[in-house]
């Protein structure tokens, strides 16, 4: 077993919280941090080595509705 981290990153650029991965090989190691990808980007390192970063994109559209006096949209 081979273990790497998994970290969390905030939307300053800063580390939110570390996940700890332990598997079998690289691959992965990469498939289970692309699963953690939810609403923040995900670096991936094994021990001084980064791996890869994995990018969060919001793919939600944004609802805007407008709405009257009298509260009909």
């Amino acid at each position: 077993m081979q273990e790497y981290r998994a970290y969390i990153m905030g939307p300053d650029g800063h580390v939110q919280s570390r996940i700890d991965i332990r598997c079998d090989d690289e691959a992965e190691a990469i498939r289970l941090a692309q699963q953690l990808v939810d609403g923040h980007d995900v670096e991936l390192w094994q021990l001084d080595r980064q791996i890869e970063t994995f990018r969060h994109t919001s793919e939600r559209p944004i609802l805007r509705q407008s709405i009257t006096a009298d509260g009909a949209n």
